[in-house]
C-alpha cells in the first residue's frame, strides 16, 4: 500500500496548500484574523504530508518495489543502498517531489522564525508560498505522479543512470533545490510588501537573511555540481556553459544583485522598486530553469528527458507567476517613491552600477541559452551557442563589476570623494599592478595577467576594508587584524569573506585557463609519457568486479625527477544492468595543482587512449565558491537578525500601519 498511501498524502498536501494559499490572503485583505491564523498550521501540515510521501517513496526504492514505475525506471537490485536513496531524485518525478519537500521546509522555517513579524505580513508571505506549493503539487499529481503503479510489476529495474551513481549527486540536487526554492521566500516577501503597499526599509530587513541563505545554498549547489562534472565526466573541465548549468547560474546572478540591493534598501531606503523587481526575477529564473530541465527542449547530461506536455504545464505556471507578479508590480510600484538621493560618486551609485551589470550579464546568458531553442522551435535552423559566445560577452561585463566590488565597501553613503578613495586604495592598486607585472614576467598572456590583476585587486581591497573597519581597535596592523574577529559583526565578516571568495575564484580560473597542460596519448602497460615536468608510467592494467559493474583499472605511477609523486588508478567501467560504459578519472589533488588521468577507448590489444592533464590551482575555483557560501552563512546569522527587542518594536509599527 506504499504507493496508494503516498499518493493520498500528496492529495492531502495539495488541499492544505490550497488552504494555505487562499484563506490567509483573503483574511489579510478583509482583516479576518481567524483566516490569517490558518497560514502557519497549514504550512506545517503540508510539509508533514509531503515528508511522509517522500519517506514512503524512499522506502520503495530501498526495498526494490518495482511495482512503482519510477522505482523500476531508476533503480536496480544491484544498486548500492546509498545510490538507491539518491535514485529517489534521480528521475523527474522524484526530483519534483524533492523540490516540493524543500518548498515545504522553507515554509516551515518562515512559519516558525517569523513570529516577531506582523501577522498580516506573515499571512501574506505564507499565502503566496502556499499558492506556489499548490502549483507544484498539482504538477506532481496531474502530470508526474511519483507513485504511479506498474502492473504487472517488473522483475528487475532499469538501473540509475551511471553518471548519477556518485557521492556528488547525493549532495548536489538537495543543495541546488534549496537555493532554487529558497528564492520563493524572497519572492513571497516582495509580493507581500507589494500587497501591503509598504516597500520600506523594514521589509528589506525582514527579507534579507532569507535571501542570503537561499543564495548560500545555491552557491554550494552550483559549486558541487561543477566539481562533480570535473571529476565524473572525464573531460577535466569545470564549467561547460551547458544550458542546464546556465539555468542554475541565472538565478544566482540575479540573487547576487538582489542581496546587494536589499542592503541598500534597508540602510538608505532607496532602490525600492528595483529590489522588488529583482526578487521577482530571481524566483522567475528558478522556474525558468525548471522548465528548461523538464520540458524536453534541452539535451544535456543534467536534463530530464520528459513528456513535453509536462513542459506546457510548467510554462503555463511560469507565465502565471511572472505575469501576475509583474502586473501587481506595475500597479503598485509607481506609488512607492524613489527614496533618498545620492551623488554620482557614492556607495549607492556603485552598488546600482554593479546591480545593472549583473542583470545585463544574466540577460546575456539567457539570450545565449534560449536563442538556439527559439530558432529551432520556429524552424529557422539549428545553431549552437557555446563557450566562445558566453566568454566574449560575460567577461567584459564582469570585469567592471569586480572593479566596483573592491571600491563599494569603502565608499561613503550618499556622497564619496574620488581623491579620498584613491588615497585609501593606493595599497590595493599597487598590489594589483605588481601581481599583473609578475604574471607578465612569468610568461602569462595579457588576458591572464588581467585576471591576476582583478584577483589581487579583490584581495587587496578586502584587506584594506578589514583594516579600515578595525581602525579604532588600537595597536599595529597585526594586532588590529588579530582583534578583528571580536570587533566586527558577522554581517561584515560575511561581506569580507564573500568578496575574498570571489578573488580566490578568479585566481583559480585564471591560473587553470592560462597554464594548464593537456596531452592525449596511447598507453599500454610499460609505456610512459611526460607532461608539465611529470612522468606518467602505466605499470599494469587489470580487471575487477564492483557491486554493479565490471571495470578495467590501470595502475599509473607519477614521478617528478626521481621522486614518486603519486600512484593513480584510473578506471573504465561497464555497468552491467544498463550496459553503459563510464570513465572514472584518477585525480591527485594538491594545493597548487591537480594531476588528472582518464582512460578512453581501447585502440588495440592492451593499448588505450589516455588523457593526461596538469591543472594548476584548479581547486581554488571551488575553494573560492565555498568561501563565498561561508560568507553568506555568516551574514545570514548576524546578531541583528537574532535580537528580538528592536524587531518587536518594528513589528508593532508595521502592524499598526497595516491596520490603518
Amino acid at each position: 500500500m506504499i504507493g496508494e498511501i503516498g499518493h493520498f498524502c500528496l492529495i492531502v498536501a495539495l488541499m492544505l496548500a490550497l488552504a494555505q494559499g487562499i484563506l490567509p490572503l483573503m483574511g489579510a485583505a478583509r482583516g479576518r484574523a481567524a483566516w490569517m491564523a490558518v497560514a502557519q498550521p497549514a504550512a506545517q501540515g503540508q510539509l508533514l504530508f509531503v515528508a511522509i510521501a517522500f519517506v514512503l517513496l524512499t522506502v520503495a526504492f530501498v526495498n526494490n518495489d518495482f511495482s512503482i514505475l519510477v522505482v523500476a525506471q531508476h533503480s536496480n537490485t544491484q544498486l548500492p543502498t546509498p545510490y538507491r536513496i539518491a535514485a529517489v531524485w534521480g528521475g523527474h518525478e522524484g526530483s519534483m517531489l524533492l523540490w516540493v519537500l524543500m518548498l515545504g521546509l522553507w515554509g516551515l522555517a518562515v512559519s516558525v522564525f517569523s513570529n516577531r513579524l506582523p501577522s498580516v505580513f506573515v499571512a501574506r508571505v505564507l499565502g503566496v508560498m502556499g499558492l506556489i506549493a499548490s502549483g507544484f503539487l498539482g504538477f506532481l499529481l496531474f502530470t508526474s505522479n511519483p507513485f504511479e503503479r506498474l502492473l504487472p510489476a517488473a522483475a528487475e529495474g532499469r538501473d540509475l543512470n551511471p553518471l548519477l551513481q556518485d557521492p556528488g549527486m547525493v549532495i548536489h540536487p538537495p543543495m541546488l533545490y534549496m537555493g532554487y526554492v529558497g528564492f520563493s521566500v524572497a519572492f513571497a516577501f516582495a509580493i507581500s510588501a507589494l500587497l501591503s503597499g509598504r516597500l520600506d526599509a523594514t521589509w528589506a530587513r525582514w527579507s534579507r537573511p532569507w535571501t542570503t541563505v537561499a543564495w548560500m545554498f545555491l552557491t554550494l549547489g552550483i559549486a558541487i555540481g561543477s566539481w562533480w562534472a570535473y571529476y565524473e565526466l572525464g573531460w577535466g573541465g569545470w564549467w561547460f556553459w551547458d544550458p542546464v548549468e546556465n539555468a542554475s547560474f541565472l538565478p544566482w546572478l540575479v540573487g547576487t544583485a538582489l542581496i546587494h540591493s536589499l542592503a541598500v534598501t534597508e540602510k538608505r531606503g532607496v532602490f525600492r522598486s528595483w529590489t522588488v523587481l529583482l526578487a521577482i526575477f530571481a524566483f522567475s529564473f528558478s522556474l525558468l530553469g525548471t522548465f528548461l530541465v523538464r520540458s524536453g527542449v534541452l539535451t544535456s547530461v543534467h536534463a530530464f528527458a520528459t513528456d513535453p506536455k509536462r513542459g506546457i504545464y510548467i510554462l503555463g505556471f511560469l507565465v502565471l507567476v511572472v505575469g501576475g507578479s509583474l502586473s501587481l508590480f506595475a500597479a503598485r510600484a509607481p506609488k512607492v517613491g524613489l527614496g533618498g538621493g545620492f551623488a554620482t560618486i557614492s556607495r549607492e551609485s556603485m552598488l546600482l552600477v554593479n546591480n545593472v551589470l549583473l542583470a545585463v550579464a544574466a540577460a546575456s546568458v539567457m539570450l545565449g541559452t534560449l536563442y538556439p531553442l527559439l530558432l529551432d522551435s520556429l524552424n529557422l535552423g539549428k545553431i549552437s551557442v557555446g563557450p566562445p559566445y558566453f566568454e566574449a560577452v560575460f567577461v567584459p561585463l564582469m570585469a567592471p563589476a569586480v572593479f566596483l566590488m573592491g571600491i563599494g565597501p569603502l565608499a561613503r553613503w550618499r556622497e564619496a570623494s574620488l581623491p579620498d578613495l584613491t588615497r585609501r586604495l593606493a595599497g590595493a592598486i599597487a598590489a594589483a599592478v605588481v601581481a599583473a607585472g609578475v604574471s607578465l614576467a612569468a610568461g602569462g598572456s595579457l588576458l591572464a595577467s588581467f585576471g591576476i590583476l582583478l584577483a589581487a585587486w579583490i584581495v587587496g581591497t578586502t584587506v584594506v576594508t578589514l583594516l579600515e573597519r578595525t581602525r579604532n581597535a588600537g595597536g599595529n596592523v597585526l594586532q588590529r587584524l588579530a582583534r578583528a574577529p571580536r570587533l566586527l559583526p558577522r554581517a561584515e565578516w560575511g561581506m569580507i569573506l564573500a568578496h575574498l571568495g570571489v578573488g580566490v575564484f578568479i585566481f583559480g580560473v585564471t591560473m587553470v585557463k592560462a597554464w594548464e597542460a593537456e596531452k592525449d596519448v596511447k598507453m599500454s602497460p610499460g609505456t610512459s609519457a611526460t607532461l608539465g615536468g611529470y612522468t606518467f608510467r602505466m605499470e599494469s592494467m587489470g580487471e575487477y568486479t564492483g557491486p554493479n559493474y565490471i571495470a578495467l583499472k590501470a595502475v599509473v605511477k607519477v614521478t617528478k625527477g626521481e621522486r614518486l609523486v603519486e600512484t593513480m588508478y584510473p578506471e573504465k567501467r561497464l555497468y552491467t544492468a544498463s550496459q553503459m560504459p563510464m570513465t572514472e578519472a584518477a585525480i591527485d589533488t594538491g594545493l597548487t595543482r591537480d594531476l588528472y588521468v582518464s582512460i578512453g577507448e581501447a585502440i588495440e590489444d592492451n593499448a588505450f587512449a589516455v588523457r593526461l592533464q596538469v591543472k594548476p590551482f584548479v581547486d581554488w575555483i571551488w575553494g573560492g565558491a565555498f568561501i563565498m557560501a561561508l560568507g553568506g552563512l555568516l551574514a545570514a546569522t548576524d546578531r541583528r537578525y537574532r535580537l528580538a527587542k528592536e524587531e518587536k518594536k518594528r513589528a508593532a509599527v508595521g502592524l499598526a500601519g497595516a491596520k490603518a
